[in-house]
């Protein structure tokens, strides 16, 4: 079976909707593709946390009725012997507790009112490459075990962390095909009802602690008064860590756990990186989690991945008015990507691989002498500069405690951030000059694992 699109959308999750949203709504032929049937999309496993300003930034309704089962006004961030606590407030953190499920199913019908072919029970196997573009997918009915052949100028993989196009291109395109497991973190997570009602159901919890949850961290984020999004991730650079069983061992002994019922739960693997160098090749373009568009420090992805999906479809609709589908016609997704979020996303994963480098003793000083501040963690959160907060005092005590080193580090780290913002400010126009500035940035964060995690 042979069909023909303008574009086709791998991925009916909120990256892929918003693509194909935006350029239905221009009047361009888009297929939405998704594996599941259209009654199960947005089921997924997530933090179920959004900011607001993501809604305010992208035009949508806030969430309600159904959608939404909570209001955010921050973070509570707990050191590992839970001694100190950082609470963290204001613009950027505050926002809301979704329902998955209604929010993403609100997006998928945004996306077929718009003109959106949705193609669901749908598995898309590889891409169609000819003469250096991307020219379509290959594509199965599972319903009926029927193999398609699915035409299009331009290319979309909003699949996923199965990211099922993107791994499918050949060297050429100019898109990274594979993640390295070092950038990846396996989480598992529960909604429950409780027994008992939340202590401050207006800020969501996060536990720093590299022995129950090494390389990430675990989770508690109210939904309402007597439920929660529970659960811990931990980085696949620790394959003994295994984030289920941590979770039954550590979180569910708590008190406030104690007779809680399961609502849903499960497992699920998110890239914690900076974006990927270029999300564009000729006739393609990867957003979402297949791009890496997610927060490396907690994993948040809804609110990125939109964005994602939003410029690509803006820009993609420029191209084929121009008849142009090439990667230079494509480039500005990259440009107001990175403008947009990805530096403030490459600064984070410097901040992230840091963190994964230290013990719960050097965490546990960090937050106690306020290295840096409640107010700096909310500055670093929305990518802006980092203020160490390190006098003669620290100095000494830090010297006492033999902890020099890790001030050391503090001021590399810092540094390495200013460092990877500036290369960001200098991200490539045009595609010919891209290959200069990704062997920059591979190097210094390559140079930042080999000095972070010992």
């Amino acid at each position: 079976m042979l069909e023909k699109y303008d574009v086709v959308v791998v991925g009916a999750g909120t990256a892929g909707c918003m693509a194909a949203k935006t350029l239905s709504s221009k009047g361009f032929d888009v297929c939405l593709i998704d594996r599941k049937g259209s009654r199960l999309i947005g089921d997924k496993v997530c933090g179920d946390a959004v900011g607001k300003h993501h809604f305010d930034n992208l035009g949508l309704s806030y969430p309600s009725g159904k959608e939404k089962e909570g209001d955010i006004e921050g973070v509570k961030v707990y050191s590992p012997d839970k001694s100190s606590v950082f609470n963290i407030s204001g613009y950027g953190l505050a926002g809301f507790l979704i329902n998955r499920y209604a929010f993403g199913q609100r997006l998928l019908k945004c996306a077929v009112d718009a003109g959106a072919v949705l193609k669901d029970m749908t598995h898309v196997s590889a891409p169609l490459v000819e003469d250096g573009y991307v020219k379509g997918v290959l594509a199965t009915d599972t319903r009926t075990g029927e193999k398609m052949k699915i035409l299009s100028d331009v290319s979309v993989d909003a699949s996923g962390v199965s990211a099922v196009l993107r791994r499918g291109l050949p060297p050429e395109i100019g898109v990274e095909v594979n993640i390295e497991k070092d950038d990846i973190v396996i989480c598992y997570r529960e909604i429950r009802r409780l027994k008992k009602e939340v202590e401050d159901p207006r800020f969501c919890e996060i536990y720093l602690d590299q022995e129950v949850a090494p390389g990430g961290y675990y989770w508690i984020f109210p939904k309402g008064a007597t439920r929660v999004n529970a659960g811990l991730g931990v980085s696949s650079r620790f394959s003994e860590a295994n984030p289920k069983r941590n979770f039954y061992r550590y979180i569910l002994s708590r008190d406030l756990f104690e007779s809680s019922e399961i609502i849903h739960k499960g497992g699920g693997i998110v890239p914690t990186r900076r974006p990927l160098d270029s999300f564009v090749g000729n006739g393609i373009i990867v957003i979402g989690d297949a791009g890496c568009q997610v927060n490396p420090i907690h994993g948040g992805g809804i609110g990125p991945s939109m964005m994602g999906g939003k410029i690509s479809g803006e820009v993609i609709a420029e191209a084929l008015e121009k008849g142009d589908v090439s990667s230079k016609a494509l480039w500005p997704v990259n440009i107001r990507f990175m403008e947009n979020y990805g530096a403030k996303q490459a600064g984070l994963d410097i901040f992230r691989i840091f963190l994964q480098g230290l013990t719960n003793e050097e965490l546990n000083y960090g937050m106690k002498y306020q290295l840096i501040t409640e107010e700096d963690v909310l500055k670093a959160s929305l990518g802006e500069k980092i203020h160490l907060n390190i006098g003669e005092a620290t100095r000494r005590i830090f010297s006492g405690l033999g902890r020099l080193g890790f001030l050391r580090s503090l001021y590399v780290m810092a540094r390495t951030i200013r460092e990877v913002r500036s290369l960001y400010d200098k991200y490539p126009s045009t595609p010919e000059v891209f290959p200069e500035w990704r062997k920059n940035i591979t190097e210094v964060f390559e140079r930042s694992k080999r000095l972070f995690w010992k």
